[in-house]
Parts: C-alpha cells; sequence; structure tokens
C-alpha cells in the first residue's frame, strides 16, 4: 500500500501539527477536498490513498498515521477498510460497527427500533410473494428501498397492488443477491422536506431543512437546502442515534410526521458540499476542529 501525497501547510499550538491523517477515498470530490484543506490549514499532515486504487497484504501493520478517515463512498469496501485499519489499532472515522450499520437499513431501521427511536413503520421480506404481503400490511402508498445505496437511488413509492408487483417482480428477476431483499416501509407524509443532521464526535454540529416538490428529498436529487433551527428534541435524538450506532461523523435524516420526529436513515459517509454551500456553513473547519480534539 502505498500513500500518494502528504503535505503540511500551518500550525497550531494544540499539540496536533505533527499528527499524520489519511484521507481514503473513492472519487476525490469536493467534499474530501474540503476536508483535506481544512486539516493542513491547521497543520496536520494529510495522505491521500485511493482505496479501490491500492492493494492490502493482510497482516501487515501499514499504515502508520494516527488517524484514518474513510471516505470510501462503496460500502463493502469500506467495511474491509475499517476492520482491517481497526485490527491494526488504528483509530478509523468511521468505525466497523458504526459503517456496517450504517451501510444497510434495515439493520439500522432493526437497532434503532429496539433501543426505542422512533422510526417508520418497515419490513423486510426476501420474496416476491411475502414482499407483496408485507405491502399490503403497511398499505399504499408504499416505499420500497434497496437496503444498501444512497442518493436516492432505486427508490419506489408504490401507489396500487399493480406497481407492486411489476417492481417486486422485476426486482426479483434483475439477477443480483441485493435486489431480492426488500426494505418496505411506510409512506410518510412530509411538509415538503426533511431534516438532515450532521454529527460529529456525538454532538450535533449544524442541521438543514432539504426542501423540494418531489417525495424524494435529496440534494443529489435537487433538493435546496434551508438552515433548520435546532430544537431540543432533534438534537437528543440525533446525539441519541449517534450514540447507539458510534458513529463519529454521520448524517441523520430525519421526518417531520404527525407523530412526531421519526428517523429515516443514517449515513456513514455524508455528503454536505451543496447543503452547506447554501446555508454558508464551512463543514471543512467545524470537521478540522473535531478531528484536533480526537488527536489531541
Amino acid at each position: 500500500m502505498s500513500l500518494l501525497r502528504s503535505r503540511r501547510i500551518g500550525g497550531n499550538s494544540l499539540g496536533t501539527d505533527c499528527k499524520r491523517v489519511l484521507i481514503i477515498y473513492s472519487i476525490l470530490r469536493e467534499e474530501e477536498r474540503i476536508i483535506e484543506r481544512a486539516l493542513r490549514r491547521r497543520g496536520i499532515y494529510v495522505s491521500l490513498l485511493q482505496g479501490n486504487r491500492a492493494f492490502w497484504q493482510l497482516g501487515d501493520n501499514e499504515p502508520d498515521v494516527d488517524l484514518v478517515i474513510n471516505r470510501v463512498l462503496s460500502g463493502s469496501q469500506a467495511e474491509y477498510i475499517s476492520f482491517l485499519l481497526e485490527e491494526r489499532g488504528l483509530k478509523v472515522i468511521n468505525s466497523f460497527k458504526a459503517t456496517v450499520i450504517s451501510n444497510n437499513k434495515a439493520l439500522t431501521t432493526e437497532l434503532l427500533s429496539r433501543e426505542g427511536i422512533p422510526v417508520p413503520r418497515t419490513y423486510l421480506a426476501f420474496s416476491p410473494e411475502s414482499a407483496l404481503g408485507a405491502i399490503e400490511r403497511v398499505g399504499y402508498p408504499a416505499v420500497l428501498k434497496p437496503v444498501n445505496g444512497s442518493w436516492g437511488r432505486l427508490l419506489a413509492k408504490v401507489n396500487d397492488r399493480d406497481a407492486a408487483e411489476a417492481i417486486v417482480y422485476h426486482r426479483w428477476n434483475l439477477g443480483g443477491s441485493g435486489t431480492k431483499v426488500f426494505y418496505i416501509q411506510e409512506y410518510v407524509e412530509k411538509p415538503g422536506r426533511d431534516i438532515r443532521v450532521l454529527v460529529m464526535g456525538g454532538k450535533v454540529r449544524y442541521s438543514v431543512y432539504r426542501n423540494s416538490h418531489h417525495w424524494i428529498t435529496n440534494t443529489a436529487r435537487g433538493a435546496r437546502a434551508q438552515l433548520c433551527p435546532l430544537s431540543d428534541e432533534v438534537k437528543a435524538l440525533s446525539e441519541r442515534v449517534a450514540q447507539i450506532l458510534g458513529g463519529d461523523f454521520i448524517a441523520i435524516d430525519l421526518f417531520e410526521s404527525d407523530g412526531g420526529i421519526l428517523v429515516n436513515e443514517v449515513n456513514s459517509t455524508p455528503e454536505f458540499y451543496r447543503s452547506s454551500r447554501e446555508v454558508g456553513i464551512d463543514v471543512g473547519e467545524i470537521f478540522a476542529e473535531f478531528v484536533e480534539e480526537v488527536l489531541s
């Protein structure tokens, strides 16, 4: 394994200016560049590694760094990398546990529900017949999601039995094992928005509304961000979710329902460039401050 770049600029008085941080990524997006620049401004050595281009000797002790930030997009690759590096005694953001659970909507929903966190009513099914039974139980409209994935991809709002049969049997015959797991959720009426909360080190750092005329309120699908006043309920709920999952840097998506706030999903490799730019928040500086807390 080779580290592609290592640079240091500036310095600080917190005793972290000789620390070494490794950012592992799949695609060097604006988020990773923002994090890199913010860390370097604080005098921290930053190395970059494209995780899917590297090879890893099992049982080895590389890399020799103080902290790893795992920004790999592939869920399975991110899980392997967090596991390998944690086993080598390194602190990884996010941990193997947080990555595995957050990458799987079914595991997240089950764990949070068990801990008393309010979530949309959700079923898991493994055959077309059981999936259709679960959809009938939820009622129409229902929402079908893949257990893995982000950006609102492959989400389907099912309004009647004909649509349910078409989508379920289409997914079943696509051939991949992932499409044969059916994650079925009640449709939650939202006020044209959801709430995205960014949590670092167990503390809520900021929250935004994601407004859209579409039922999918994802900024990758065109939703617009607006600063969300942080209520005590949202803060307490989000920090409890982070505590349960053990996530150091996660985004939590919340629904405002007639019955109160519901936790929809958790993302362990959160994107923040679009939303933070729209509301004028420097997430890079917030994250760098958190990294200094971890390193000091």
